[in-house]
């Protein structure tokens, strides 16, 4: 080997390990190099304060420094990016990556406890209580509109109940919730008062009615109402339909089943037939309806052949039965009917001779 050969071989290792080394130098460097400070599109906080590192990516020490006041809870503001780079010069932030951006749009993150559910939770909380029923049976009304109440995102507990005050004589409540707050904060309470009464279904009149016309469906509607101001006689809608008025009843009325009556199958000075019925006989004879009334009432009606008035059952429409009394058949020791002897029943229309049993 010639001794030139000796000389070149240390110098190329040596230059392989420094080429080596400032690659390895040059890769450190780059790692090492902070990057810039950046504006964000779209920011949203939790609290009533924007501070830097809200809005710039890596702000580094000053990301804690607060510079604006946040929009209102579960709101949304924009701020001018010039605005912005100006503000955080003051603050000796500088060559701030804007990407362009004209604005940053910011949002306030809230809590929203709608109408809605705070009404549940008073009924949740006075059902039961002083005499009320069940929680949706319960209708609140609030002193003041309260609208959707926002509290602040923490605010993550449910709407717990801490003091009640119900007064029955006037419905009035007054209650106070506590929200649990999650980063160990004092908990949020909202008090709200008002009134709560118990409803009921009710069967309510859609027009005024006169006294014996027969409800229709088109008559009837179905609303809620106070408990206290229509009483436990309610009648029910599918139970009123096709009833009678017992006397006149306004529109918007509430029906209760005292209200109400079967409707009439016999009516006042109407021709009806009068029927005799009894053990083995069954007459038919025309009358006169000096009262009205229903199945089961009893009515007089004049005999149209003797021109005498009798008591019967309404059993039909424009029907009136008369069933004498039952009377006791008395037998000789020695006599003996056999069933093929027994009469069977005859029936007799329009007939005057038997006129006079029909009384």
């Amino acid at each position: 080997m010639r001794e030139s050969d000796h000389v070149r071989r240390p110098l190329l290792l040596a230059a392989l390990l420094l080429a080596a080394s400032v690659s390895n130098a040059t890769a450190q460097s780059r790692s090492d190099v902070i990057a810039p400070p950046t504006l964000r599109a779209n920011v949203t906080v939790t609290s009533d304060i924007v501070r830097i590192g809200d809005l710039v990516d890596n702000a580094g020490s000053f990301g804690a420094t607060p510079i604006y006041r946040a929009p209102d809870l579960g709101t949304t503001g924009t701020l001018p990016v010039a605005q912005v780079l100006a503000t955080l010069r003051t603050h000796q932030v500088i060559g701030v990556d804007t990407r362009d951006l004209k604005e940053i749009s910011v949002t306030r993150a809230a809590r929203a406890i709608d109408r809605q559910e705070i009404e549940q939770a008073v009924a949740r909380t006075l059902e039961r209580r002083n005499g009320l029923g069940e929680a949706a049976n319960l209708t609140i009304n609030f002193d003041r509109d309260i609208g959707d109440v926002r509290l602040e995102a923490t605010n993550s507990g449910n709407l717990q109940p801490v003091a009640l005050r119900y007064d029955p004589r006037n419905s009035r409540f007054d209650i106070t919730f506590e929200i649990a707050n999650e980063t160990g904060a004092a908990p949020t309470r909202l008090r709200f008062t008002g009134t709560a009464i118990e409803t009921v279904e009710a069967a309510v009149l859609a027009r005024s009615v006169e006294r014996g016309e027969t409800l229709k469906h088109s008559d009837v509607l179905v609303e809620r109402r106070p408990k206290a101001e229509v009483g436990n006689d309610l009648a029910l809608r599918d139970n009123a339909v096709g009833m009678q008025a017992r006397r006149q009843l306004r529109a918007g009325q509430a029906l209760k089943t005292a209200d109400l009556a079967r409707p009439d199958l016999v009516t006042r000075d109407q021709n009806v037939t009068l029927i005799y019925q009894a053990a083995g006989l069954y007459l038919t004879i025309r009358g006169k309806a000096l009262d009205g009334g229903t199945e089961g009432d009893v009515v007089s009606v004049m005999n149209l052949q003797s021109k005498r008035t009798v008591s019967g059952t309404v059993t039909g429409r424009g029907q009136v039965t008369i069933t004498p009394p039952r009377a006791a058949t008395v037998l000789e020791p020695s006599a003996s009917l056999a069933p093929a002897e027994q009469a069977s029943p005859v029936a007799v229309a329009n007939v005057s001779s038997v006129a006079p049993k029909a009384e």
